[in-house]
């Protein structure tokens, strides 16, 4: 048996910029209906969302084959949450809230198997070794997973460089909303200052030849980042999509019809 392609390889693979949507419902059938779209990844979200252990390995089998990579956000920078994600099966993770090297080394520590890291060894059990039918997992573990880490506060901005430079960290993704929020313009995810930020880590991670992503829900502003030099975009989510177009829906029809 052999671990589906990274997130790191499709980066590599792609001769344009992969655009996603985030996975928030918890429900392997939503999950499925996304992964039928033609998108490039998707983001299996527990920091936000109502996904647990169950929830996220159900994801994982609803949208494996379909084509888009799954990537999961476990909800904070946690040794054994990880450990419990990368058991899962869940070969790519974007963590959260990371704001200095320090902290992106020890995401990385929590990905590896000793001596590199401090994965804990159970990969018989583990659906990530498909129950030991992967040849020699433990050995090239680290070579079927991607780490993707979140630069979303004034502090990772500032720190943006040190934190591109660790090694095993594969990719940055920026944060608009939080980063917004730790500027004092919270809600301002597109003021003027917060867009200079973004721009400055995009232009640093391609700088060291690192790919970068951003969060944008407004169409033109995932366009203006992408010309920035974002590799990777989230343009939406389940959740926002079924609320706006219920909502449309109702609006459509609030007059009985009678248009």
């Amino acid at each position: 048996m052999t671990p589906d392609p990274t997130f790191l390889d499709a980066l590599a693979a792609a001769d344009r910029p992969l655009t996603g949507m985030w996975l928030c419902t918890g429900s392997p059938l939503v999950a499925e209906i996304c992964a039928g779209s033609g998108l490039d990844w998707l983001l299996i979200d527990a920091e936000h969302s109502p996904n647990g252990l169950d929830s996220i390995l159900a994801q994982l089998q609803a949208v494996r084959g379909y084509g888009p990579v799954p990537v999961v956000r476990p909800p904070a920078l946690d040794t054994v949450t990880i450990k419990q994600y990368l058991d899962l099966g869940a070969q790519n993770l974007l963590i959260p809230m990371v704001d200095t090297a320090e902290q992106a080394r020890q995401a990385v520590a929590a990905m590896y198997y000793p001596p590199r890291g401090v994965r804990g060894v159970g990969a018989a059990l583990a659906r990530a070794s498909r129950w030991n039918g992967v040849d020699s997992y433990l050995h090239t573990a680290g070579e079927t997973c991607s780490l993707t880490v979140q630069i979303e506060s004034e502090e990772a901005v500032a720190n943006v460089e040190e934190i591109l430079a660790v090694d095993g960290v594969d990719a940055v993704f920026l944060g608009p909303s939080d980063l917004a929020a730790s500027m004092g313009l919270l809600g301002q995810q597109e003021h003027p200052d917060v867009m200079r930020a973004v721009e400055h880590c995009l232009t640093a991670a391609h700088r060291v030849g690192k790919p970068a992503g951003v969060n944008a829900f407004n169409e033109s502003t995932a366009r203006h980042y992408l010309t920035a030099k974002a590799r990777f975009v989230l343009v939406g989510a389940d959740v926002t999509l079924l609320a706006q177009g219920s909502r449309a829906l109702a609006a459509r029809l609030a007059d009985g019809g009678e248009r």
